[in-house]
């Protein structure tokens, strides 16, 4: 198994939206509901090309849709169990600029280098390249494509310069390098992207790196989907990723390995409670203004806090109006309905019933969950022909809104043409345009290598 060549591998995971259950999910006695988007985020992972004779411990990560997007990692193993140490090499040349470290990169190399060694002790780790490529719906900068079939367009700005639409890259980028690190390195009998077992291992490390990259704050539901796609998601509990010791400190390797494959972990995740029903679709739309998610729950968690009552009567009403939500899509995407007008009512009234609880959590807590702004912008879009109701996804605020909208191009194609035309007197500036993704029921996949064909040269 040592001496078997390392074949080129590549895996992608969805971006998410969090429909119903923002706040909520924080606690793990609520839960999210969590769609998938089918806007990807690719990992590829090829093994390097040495010259003969040359060993070297380098693994190399390239961005190649962006200027200078390059990191070179040496790694080795750090002595009294404390796992595979990751250390950023200097480039020299003109790479100075991409010396500015990447966390979620680096540490889900640690991680899944630590898991890789804990596997086969006695297996050399060998050098390797990897791409990383992202889907166009994850930035609004434009960016050019290679040729016309191309995927990936070239975005020519350096990566801290791309502007996010908010879709869970972090989330997506470690999990589908984790899913392609470990499934270039390990052989099927010790990791199998297809079964279960590897499916939950693949959860719990991208959750733990993850979560570590990001100081330990987060629900998890955004890794949650880029492995299993859209679900009804209840939170681990925060005690098992505080409780593991720093990476490179003794006994990492073996606290790691416990935690990701014990039986401790505590996440629910129920994909067969989510469905979409045929002839219905998600719209996401791109508000050109921005929020301040950590400020936001800060406030929110200190109001609930202080008013526990209050808190907990809307907390309580609004997971019953997201398991409804939940219920009613699953029941619409089962039963037979036929095509009359009021098949949608009762979803209508469960999404509005959910935004009047919202807009009072907001209002009780001084926190612009739903803005008047998007308040405005989604009673407006709720009239139009074809569309069902939306609400302002995850914690809220001012930079997108989510549609449930009738699955036709004319439907779709009128609300692009009433966005356009939209004008709010009340708000300062704020374009509104519709996001290129849709839901994706489907989570983290193996990919064919010819998608990534005209990338090769960048590499």
């Amino acid at each position: 198994m040592s001496n078997a060549p390392l074949t080129p591998t590549a895996v992608s995971c969805p971006a998410k939206v969090l429909v119903a259950g923002g706040y909520l999910v924080l606690d793990r006695d609520h839960t999210g509901l969590v769609f998938g988007l089918n806007a990807r985020i690719h990992t590829v992972v090829e093994p390097i090309k040495t010259r003969a004779g040359v060993s070297i411990s380098e693994i190399v990560v390239t961005s190649p849709q962006f200027r200078e997007a390059i990191w070179e990692y040496g790694y080795r193993l750090q002595g009294q169990d404390g796992g595979m140490t990751v250390t950023q090499l200097s480039v020299g040349h003109e790479q100075s600029i991409s010396q500015s470290r990447n966390p979620f990169i680096e540490t889900a190399l640690t991680y899944a280098l630590t898991y890789i060694y804990i596997l086969q002790p006695n297996h050399l780790i060998k050098p390797s390249s990897i791409r990383i490529l992202a889907d166009q719906a994850y930035y609004s900068n434009p960016g050019t494509k290679r040729d016309q079939a191309s995927r990936f367009a070239d975005f020519n700005v350096r990566l801290k310069d791309a502007h996010k639409t908010g879709l869970g890259s972090s989330a997506a980028l470690v999990t589908s390098f984790t899913a392609a690190v470990l499934s270039f390195y390990l052989s099927k009998d010790l990791f199998d992207l297809k079964s279960e077992k590897g499916l939950t291992v693949l959860h719990n490390l991208a959750q733990a790196s993850h979560s570590h990259a990001q100081g330990k704050v987060g629900s998890g539901f955004d890794i949650a989907s880029a492995v299993f796609g859209s679900c009804l998601y209840k939170r681990f509990s925060p005690s098992l990723l505080s409780a593991l010791s720093q990476p490179s400190t003794p006994g990492f390797a073996s606290e790691l390995r416990s935690l990701i494959e014990g039986s401790t972990w505590d996440t629910v995740i129920e994909k067969a409670a989510i469905k979409m029903p045929k002839g219905l679709r998600l719209v996401m739309c791109d508000v050109d203004c921005g929020s301040e998610t950590p400020g936001m729950v800060k406030k929110v968690l200190a109001w609930r806090s202080s008013s526990p009552e209050e808190a907990e009567r809307i907390w309580k009403s609004l997971q019953e109006g997201n398991e409804a939500l939940a219920a009613e899509l699953t029941r619409l995407a089962t039963e037979e309905e036929g095509d009359s007008a009021a098949k949608y009512d009762k979803l209508r009234q469960i999404i509005s019933n959910n935004r009047n609880l919202i807009r009072e959590m907001g209002e009780k807590s001084g926190v612009p969950i739903e803005p008047p702004q998007q308040t405005r912008l989604l009673d407006y879009c709720s009239k139009l022909d074809g569309v069902v109701g939306g609400v302002v996804p995850g914690a809220g605020g001012f930079d997108a809104i989510v549609l449930l909208v009738e699955d036709n191009e004319r439907t779709v194609d009128a609300l692009g043409t009433s966005l356009g035309q939209y004008k709010d007197e009340e708000a300062a500036g704020g374009r509104v345009g519709i996001i290129g993704v849709r839901e994706e029921m489907v989570g983290v996949k193996e990919e064919d290598l010819n998608l990534y064909k005209e990338w090769e040269e960048s590499s």
